[in-house]
């Protein structure tokens, strides 16, 4: 487990303390964070000023707006398959981070082992696709991103496979209904509820260190998703989601990745594709697909063999679409 970092060990201490739900007394929680009752008004305001939402009442305390469940580390390793166990190289649980994504690609130059997980509780330059940010509260979402080597293009259409584990990890948690839009957002009745975004590295034994994040939204205040430019939800929008356990959900989306990824330099896409088309939340849908300067518009029919994005245009011919930095917007 790797040590927190970010802001500081009593507003750390606070934020544990405070995760319950419950009130507790400005008297109450200096004695346990061991700071002055002016040293617990300081670290409630760099909460704050983290995202926080906390509320104070007079005479009685302090307590957040909504409990949180702090990333543990045992109990995610405690909760995996025997598969998954023995697949995964190590944990690093971090209170604040860059991006995961970005963490773990250095890690990957300094030679961590196939396998490693990376978690934040908060991420300060989350990283989306096409150079976008991902919006990343503190302890509210997951923020997960996860080392594997591959050889020469054993990783095609990758990020297809990656969708499929977590819907079936979002299925066994009892969510209902998530879908999935190619390339790589994970939905939920059209509205975007997570993304995956894989970064590739060459390394000069010939393999490719290849970084899988995946960005859930668990619990998202309002406040903090002002700049999403799409229509997005969250779990605890969700009939079923609000008593999700982030830790659980974690722990089964590694379950379902560790063997896919073990076997898909000999699978490939092929086992996954069928079941990645039947969560396709829209097939049949008119839409746009930019790539660079240029507009495409049509119907989407469908995604190939090799994953390509399948449009029938309007001037009536099909075309495929790669990933990286195409665009799909239904119209």
């Amino acid at each position: 487990m790797s040590g927190a970092n970010g802001f500081s060990t009593a507003a750390r201490r606070l934020l544990s303390l405070l995760a319950d739900g419950g009130f507790h007394s400005g008297e109450a929680i200096a004695a346990s964070t061991g700071c002055s009752r002016a040293g617990v008004w300081k670290r409630i305001e760099e909460l704050r000023a983290l995202g926080v939402e906390v509320h104070a009442v007079p005479g009685t305390g302090y307590r957040l707006a909504y409990p949180l469940e702090l990333l543990d580390g045992e109990a995610i390793a405690g909760a995996l398959t025997d598969a998954a166990a023995e697949s995964v190289g190590g944990f690093e649980i971090h209170h604040q981070l860059d991006s995961t994504n970005s963490h773990l690609m250095r890690r990957a130059a300094e030679g961590a082992p196939t396998g490693t997980v990376c978690l934040a509780e908060r991420q300060t330059a989350g990283k989306g696709r096409i150079g976008r940010d991902w919006v990343s509260p503190l302890s509210g979402n997951v923020y997960l991103s996860l080392l594997w080597r591959f050889g020469r293009a054993g990783f095609s259409g990758l990020s297809l496979a990656v969708g499929v584990a977590v819907v079936r990890a979002l299925r066994a948690q009892g969510i209902a209904d998530p879908a999935l839009k190619w390339p790589n957002d994970i939905l939920w009745s059209r509205r975007k509820l997570g993304g995956i975004l894989i970064e590739v590295t060459g390394e000069d034994n010939g393999q490719y260190a290849v970084v899988i994040g995946i960005g859930l939204n668990v619990n998202l205040p309002d406040r903090h998703a002002g700049v999403i430019d799409q229509d997005w939800v969250d779990l605890a929008r969700i009939p079923g989601g609000a008593g999700v356990s982030r830790n659980r959900l974690i722990a089964g989306m590694l379950s379902e990745l560790a063997p896919m990824l073990a076997g898909y330099e000999t699978t490939g896409l092929a086992p996954y594709l069928d079941e990645w088309r039947s969560y396709h939340g829209f097939d049949g849908a008119q839409a746009s697909v930019q790539q660079g300067d240029w507009v495409r518009t049509g119907r989407i029919v469908g995604v190939s063999a090799e994953g390509l994005l399948m449009l029938a245009c309007e001037d009536g011919k099909v075309r495929e679409f790669a990933s990286g930095d195409v665009r799909v917007r239904p119209l």
